[in-house]
């Protein structure tokens, strides 16, 4: 299509703007999207579209319209898969982050070409299902040159790249875990921090504890980059408190959260990004969204796409088990996974469809955004445009 066209006859659009529709999707029935060079310029009911708005019209047909999913939390370089584990899991052995260091060997073994054909397989396939802005994470490498190396790829599909060099502590160094801490936030973090935005650290069992995390963390506000904390998904910690308490853009999981978190998430910028891939895949109990919303607190939704906990690139598939198994309504949901992205990643040029906002557009072959968790597991992505460019045949 040309630079400037009309999107026309829209049966339902989510802007994500109160003062251009009703509710928090700030809806638009029977409406309008006009584009100028990668840039929503104008969005609103078709009686009102502009004159002279747009050169070329592409007719919705009454669809949905929605902005572009906003995943902010995946880990897409690495190399094999734990298809093994899962099933071993699915016949009753409880998850734990061990299984990461399978992984490791995997990735570390594999060359270049390799994981970039993998981290490109997979932002395709979340394209195809309406995921527009990915952030992309290291820590299936854990050297200093690994790290690095998977910080690069995923520099080549994505700019919200993350340095997780503390996922797990390596085999190597089992037996000096701060050790290992001092190079996460010495020599590795100097070979890191010139590729990547944000550093995260897993604080929970079996990986790092709230000093270890605070350490690294601090390590990393000091070159610059912005913290991310796994926080609380395998049970109560320090991951939420140190997140706030260091102006982290989000603690993701969230799934055990004592008062004083939800109180502590509430009264802060930090997200609480929740991903019930993870919940789904280790049959682990979901994260009470409605404790969170009913507080204040900013919820996201991303995919946490990776080979061992949550093997899924599909936001439509997590809104759906947002509205099922975590009590948030379908509007809730969409936002989450749109505007809640965004805000996760603090970013204000995507997640919305309002004058200004990249124009990240997804076509629903569906009437209504309730058809993502109304009709689940149906492909319902007819058309995705990102940057105003169509991208799907």
């Amino acid at each position: 299509m040309s630079d400037s066209f009309l999107i026309d006859n829209i049966g339902s659009l989510v802007t994500n703007d109160p003062a251009l529709g009703e509710g928090i999707l700030g809806l638009v029935e029977d409406a309008a999207l006009v584009v100028e060079d990668g840039l929503v310029t104008w969005a609103g009911p078709r009686s009102r579209i502009p004159e002279g708005a747009a050169r070329e019209r592409f007719d919705a047909g009454g669809r949905a319209v929605v902005p572009g999913f906003v995943d902010s939390h995946a880990h897409l370089v690495f190399a094999g898969d734990r298809t093994r584990e899962f099933e071993a899991r699915m016949s009753g052995r409880p998850y734990t982050a061990g299984g990461i260091r399978t992984t490791v060997a995997a990735t570390r073994a594999a060359t270049d070409d390799e994981l970039r054909a993998n981290v490109r397989r997979l932002v395709d396939e979340a394209l195809r299902s309406g995921t527009t802005t990915v952030e992309c994470k290291s820590g299936y490498g854990l050297t200093v040159e690994d790290e690095a190396r998977s910080l690069r790829l995923a520099g080549e599909r994505t700019d919200e790249v993350t340095y997780l060099g503390a996922h797990v502590v390596p085999p190597e160094y089992a037996e000096k875990p701060d050790a290992y801490v001092d190079l996460v936030r010495g020599e590795m973090l100097d070979a890191c921090a010139p590729h990547a935005r944000w550093i995260d650290v897993f604080c929970d069992r079996g990986a790092f504890d709230g000093d270890q995390t605070r350490a690294i963390l601090a390590a990393g506000k000091e070159r610059g980059l912005v913290p991310r904390v796994h926080a609380g998904q395998l049970g109560p910690g320090p991951g939420v408190a140190i997140a706030v308490e260091l102006g982290a853009a989000s603690a993701d999981h969230v799934t055990h959260l004592s008062d004083a978190d939800v109180e502590a998430l509430a009264s802060s910028e930090t997200v609480a990004t929740l991903l019930p891939g993870a919940e789904f895949s280790t049959r682990s109990p979901y994260p009470d969204a409605r404790r969170l919303l009913d507080a204040g607190a900013t919820v996201a939704l991303a995919a946490d796409c990776n080979p061992g906990s949550s093997y899924t690139t599909n936001i439509p598939f997590c809104i759906a088990l947002a509205v099922r198994d975590m009590n948030m309504t379908p509007a809730e949901a969409v936002w989450a996974a749109t505007m809640g992205g965004a805000r996760a990643l603090r970013r204000t040029d995507v997640g919305r469809l309002s004058p200004g906002a990249r124009a990240d557009v997804v076509l629903l072959d569906a009437p209504s955004p309730v058809h993502l968790s109304y009709r689940p597991g149906v492909p319902l992505v007819a058309q995705v445009w990102q940057n105003g460019t169509p991208r799907l045949p």
